[in-house]
């Protein structure tokens, strides 16, 4: 399941119902003091309420109100909900979706009392007219009544499931007039669907930045709580089975004793009933900790090196879950993660946060107000926490957004100036950033009068689609510069390249700036197949117009026994397959490559004709300079 939104309504400083819309990476940005960790807590109080508790004062003070609503929307949701042996449905069937086909969940909290007591609604397009729109709080006794009373044939019927009865009693109406109401999710059959719902959501693990110094200091302790929540996770059905078997066991041991306990006092024995008070805690049941070296615990290091730790931690997570088949998602909530961190960490920790995303069993949600770091987020990941009218609003991505933070925050480009001429080369996207410097490298090693877009300083190499913070800013600094601009872009279609108008208006410019596209599909079929072969050991029958992520996403998948069809493979998967593949393909098979595979697969030498280009506007910019 992935978090898709968060709604806040009476929680804290967000009075009125404020939406928070996620994507896998999400960067929450504003000043000091406008909300942000707010939403981070908000969340730990919905899926955990441990870390972070909900008390009496967390309904906010300015509304008179006492309930405080909490509420997640979810997707990728599980195709079947399993209610017993005999009973298996899907929230499809129950009705308990939205009308967009997603999972609302509110958690509703009484503050008026001392501890807040909490009710859980799913907000679902359901049957509206009595007695279709109450089901789900039938007993079976009630509902065979009911099949009884519409007059259901009951030939086809399991009566001795409510599935198969609420199933046939819906079916039974011509129209059930469904409405988005609030299901109570505390009674009857609804208790037993949220607690198997409850099996399927996303682990939460919020690390804050304000910690102690004890010593079982969570901000080293958590990382390594995770690593066994994720552990204990993994075998949770072996788990299951281990409780059936203790408890098995032990209730016969109770139940032999009572027997015998009834032959010397009846009355006493039937007063005693075999019962588990509670479920097994195994989290509980493993405890790691970290010593440093000389036996100085970890926690009296400097906070710096605390948060190193925790640096490493979602770089080895990074890692770790780019090589394996996660089933579950988790999402990582950092509160300000560039806290104590040398600059050159945080570019790290940035790093490892995309590379977690792209496996589509994680989502990041963090948090910041220094203009440093938050220029290293994806521009896509931005959302700006802002008050309009004293109401809070999260202005999603855009390029009124990005001009927000960086007003906001004070971000300024960290450019030359303009003495120091350079060139800027424009690119669609980040990958495709990596792939072109990976090749100027590999052709400058053997014709070195060319351009190395990874060493030389006069270039600059900025994506325009799927942008940071820091790109944004830099182009708007540099088009008021009036720097020369080099663009290379996809042809996409053979016959409407999407930017070929765009290139023409570039190529009619005269201040030396040039646009190009490619004459093959995209980047990635310029990758030679035995690098291809070398890092995903897949074999491809590669040409100009091949859609070579897919492709190899739908071999990768094809490959595993397990899998299903591809044809069956939703068109976000698709896509999430495929981004996956397109990442390897840039960051990892281009640096495979050897010049004499650059020549071979670009028989034309496209790539060092758009080097050539650049290096000659180099050039010619030193000159000016000069």
């Amino acid at each position: 399941m992935k978090l898709k939104t968060l709604k806040l309504q009476n929680f804290r400083s967000y009075k009125e119902e404020t939406v928070i819309n996620l994507d896998e990476l999400t960067a929450i940005v504003g000043k000091n003091d406008i909300g942000k960790s707010t939403i981070l807590e908000a969340l730990e109080i919905f899926f955990n309420n441990q870390t972070v508790k909900i008390e009496q004062a967390d309904a906010c003070v300015f509304s008179g109100q006492s309930l405080v609503k909490i509420t997640c929307i979810f997707t990728d949701l599980p195709d079947r909900i399993v209610l017993d042996t005999s009973s298996e449905t899907s929230l499809q069937d129950e009705f308990l979706l939205n009308s967009e086909e997603q999972l609302e969940i509110s958690k509703v909290f009484d503050c008026s009392k001392k501890t807040p007591t909490i009710k859980v609604f799913a907000n679902a397009n359901h049957p509206s007219i009595p007695p279709m729109n109450t089901l789900l709080e039938q007993t079976n006794t009630k509902l065979k009544q009911l099949l009884n009373t519409l007059d259901i044939p009951s030939d086809e019927v399991d009566t001795r499931s409510n599935v198969s009865l609420r199933k046939a009693i819906w079916q039974s109406s011509d129209d059930l007039f469904l409405e988005e109401t609030l299901i109570d999710l505390s009674k009857a059959d609804a208790k037993s669907i949220w607690e198997q719902i409850e099996r399927h959501m996303p682990i939460y693990a919020l690390f804050q930045s304000d910690r102690s110094s004890s010593d079982s200091d969570n901000e080293v302790q958590d990382p390594m709580k995770i690593a066994v929540k994720q552990a204990i996770d993994s075998v949770k059905d072996q788990l299951e089975e281990i409780k059936k078997h203790v408890e098995k066991d032990v209730i016969d041991v109770a139940t032999k004793t009572l027997a015998k306990l009834h032959e010397m006092d009846e009355s006493l024995a039937s007063q005693l009933t075999p019962q588990f008070k509670e479920e097994p805690k195994w989290n509980g049941l493993f405890k790691l900790s970290l010593e440093g070296d000389d036996n100085i615990p970890i926690n009296k290091r400097g906070s710096g090196v605390r948060r190193l730790i925790l640096l490493n931690f979602f770089r080895a997570e990074a890692e770790r879950r780019k090589n394996e088949t996660l089933k579950k998602n988790i999402i990582y909530a950092i509160e300000e993660p560039e806290t104590a961190q040398h600059p050159s960490n945080q570019i790290l920790l940035a790093e490892a946060f995309k590379q977690l995303v792209d496996n589509d069993s994680a989502q990041i949600l963090l948090t910041t107000h220094v203009p440093a770091f938050a220029e290293l987020m994806p521009e896509k990941s931005l959302r700006f926490i802002d008050v309009v009218n004293g109401v809070k609003v999260i202005n999603d991505p855009s390029d009124e957004t990005v001009s927000k933070i960086a007003d906001a925050l004070g971000v300024y480009p960290s450019l030359v100036t303009k003495e120091e001429q350079k060139v800027l080369v424009c690119v669609e996207g980040v990958h495709d950033v990596t792939a072109l410097s990976d090749f100027s490298q590999i052709i400058s090693s053997e014709r070195p009068e060319l351009v190395n877009l990874y060493t030389d300083s006069r270039v600059v190499v900025m994506p325009l689609g799927g942008s940071t913070l820091k790109g944004w800013v830099q182009h708007r600094y540099l088009k008021k510069l009036g720097f020369p601009e080099i663009h290379i872009y996809d042809r996409d279609d053979i016959d409407k390249p999407k930017y070929r108008a765009y290139c023409e208006q570039v190529n009619l410019r005269t201040d030396g700036s040039r646009a190009f596209l490619t004459n093959k599909r995209e980047m990635e079929n310029y990758i030679h197949p035995e690098a291809i072969q070398k890092v995903f050991d897949v074999s491809i029958q590669q040409d100009d117009w091949l859609d070579v992520p897919l492709e190899i996403a739908e071999v990768q998948h094809s490959n595993n026994p397990d899998s299903k069809p591809w044809c069956d493979v939703s068109q976000e998967k698709r896509k999430q397959k495929e981004g996956k593949v397109k990442l390897r393909l840039n960051n990892e098979a281009i640096k495979t490559m050897t010049y004499e595979q650059v020549c071979e697969i670009d028989s034309g030498k496209e790539i060092e004709m758009w080097l050539t280009t650049i290096t000659k506007l180099c050039n010619e910019s030193s000159v000016i300079t000069k």
